[in-house]
């Protein structure tokens, strides 16, 4: 009897291709290792996706043994994995291919244990010499980690000649402003070529986004809509529902223009708006996403115009429980002027997209946890129905992003009766529900495009530096002009009254999620 798998279970249709490797994880006792890497690179395991010969090793400044690492990575796959129970054969194997490193980000020393490691592990293992290693450290041990491993002869340039190869996955952020992503970029380009760095942004790796160019460009009745004839507006929302947590140390360094706005929200703007590319290779697809950067409009922060807003929360309510405000939070200065929400109207000017708002907005402390992309319709010409359509109820395509990942498509409809009264519906599709499987975590698809060589869901120098350029004058007016209303929102509300103005000049309203 034949089993018919549902589309997301048969893996079998979608591996890739990897060469034998072996990936190291700069702090590697990080929360990022265990919430995410380690859970991901499991599942990959599970799922047949990892080379046959393949190894991992943790690479921090704990004093740790293997076994011990081994042990604090099953108890993160355990809480931290997707829904599904662990397998003890493919832990099995998982496990003995695991391994745990010491040493400082400094030390001469360390690096070259760290050589003769890998060389064991590739006799062990079968790995070829071929290195992936992930910077899961703060920012500014990157330029320090990859001279190092230059100079001790662990990556170098690609040229072409070499059998085995070397990568390099870098977390965000990408510098701190324009003129720190510059000297971080000439640092690491000393070292590394483009091609070797793969600058990982993780809502690209989130299923709903890829399939923005499937949606896009593989359905002509979306396409050819898709352009201000048609289109009066474009919101996309990242919206949590936490506060910043154990984060206040890095987040009174970040803020939310950088943290999310600079790259994920940039990011879904460029594929959102995009134009077809001329294939599906990743070079192709990354020159048309430079273009939507290169033309959107310089923000006009000396004048009076209303076009980015910024927030914090101060206290409030979570789920009927009260919360302290970000000045209350561990390790947050208690006159801190860090937003912890960020709005913003930008205008992307070319043929496609004229005169059409792009409204972005991110928070912490809103209501409930949702991305999404929502594209309002233009109103239907004449006045056929005007009088029994309820007002602002425009169509609206709506691509959720997290959670309950899917597409919805809101039109209006007439109400069964005798009457002609019309109220909008929505057809509504649920990745979970169709595919019959939950969707692959992000880190699990872009690990496995970087060990696959394959870079296309990851940012290229020009995107990170373009998207630092437009945003940086916001950031030094802001810096100038340190803000007299903080907090301005209460915890569980949709931020600052000044981003409800935002869109209120125009005429329009943030959308109810």
């Amino acid at each position: 009897m034949t089993t018919i798998l549902a589309p997301l279970e048969d893996t079998s249709r979608t591996k890739k291709n990897i060469d034998p490797c072996v990936m190291v994880i700069f702090g590697a006792t990080g929360d990022l290792t265990a919430r995410k890497l380690f859970p991901a690179l499991y599942n990959l395991a599970l799922d047949g996706q990892l080379p046959g010969h393949f190894a991992c090793v943790g690479f921090a400044r704990r004093e740790k043994t293997h076994d011990i690492f081994r042990k604090e990575m099953l108890d993160a796959i355990n809480k931290h994995s997707r829904n599904r129970p662990v397998n003890e054969d493919v832990w099995s194997t998982f496990n003995s291919q695991i391994f745990y490193h010491q040493s400082e980000f400094d030390n001469d020393q360390g690096y070259e244990d760290l050589k003769r490691l890998l060389d064991m592990l590739d006799t062990q293992f079968g790995t070829k010499g071929n290195r992936v290693f992930y910077l899961s450290t703060q920012p500014s041990f990157f330029p320090l980690i990859i001279e190092k491993l230059s100079h001790h002869h662990l990556v170098s340039k690609t040229d072409g000649t070499q059998d085995a190869w070397s990568r390099v996955i870098i977390e965000k952020p990408f510098g701190h402003d324009l003129q720190s992503a510059l000297k971080l970029q000439r640092e690491i380009s000393q070292y590394l070529d483009e091609s070797q760095v793969y600058r990982i942004d993780h809502y690209l790796g989130k299923e709903t986004v890829q399939n923005l160019l499937v949606f896009r460009f593989s359905n002509s009745i979306f396409e050819s809509i898709w352009n201000s004839n048609h289109i009066d507006n474009i919101q996309i929302t990242v919206s949590e529902e936490m506060g910043i947590g154990t984060r206040g140390r890095l987040w009174e360094e970040a803020g939310m223009l950088r943290d999310i706005v600079q790259n994920h929200m940039m990011q879904l703007t460029c594929l959102v708006a995009m134009e077809p590319p001329a294939s599906l290779r990743a070079d192709s697809i990354h020159s048309e996403k430079i273009k939507v950067i290169e033309a959107i409009r310089p923000f006009p922060v000396e004048q009076k115009a209303l076009c980015a807003v910024r927030g914090q929360y101060g206290t409030g309510f979570t789920d009927g429980l009260e919360v302290k405000g970000y000045r209350q939070e561990d390790n947050v200065a208690p006159n801190s002027c860090v937003e912890t929400y960020a709005a913003l109207k930008l205008f992307i000017d070319n043929w496609r997209w004229a005169g059409v708002p792009f409204y972005l907005r991110a928070g912490k402390r809103m209501p409930k946890r949702a991305t999404e992309i929502a594209i309002t319709f233009k109103n239907a010409p004449g006045y056929l129905f005007q009088t029994n359509v309820r007002k602002n109820e425009a169509n609206t395509l709506v691509i959720r992003i997290q959670p309950d990942e899917g597409i919805s498509l809101k039109m209006n409809c007439k109400i069964p009766g005798l009457s002609t009264l019309i109220q909008p519906v929505k057809m509504d599709f649920l990745y979970g529900s169709y595919f019959g499987a939950t969707p692959p975590e992000a880190y699990e698809r872009l690990l496995c495009d970087c060990m696959a060589g394959d870079n296309t869901l990851f940012a290229r120098a020009d995107e990170a530096l373009g998207s630092w350029k437009l945003l940086t004058p916001i950031l030094e007016q802001w810096a100038m002009q340190k803000p007299t209303d903080f907090p301005n929102y209460p915890a569980g509300t949709w931020g600052p009254p000044q981003a409800e103005e935002l869109l209120r000049q125009d005429g329009r309203q943030w959308r109810i999620l």
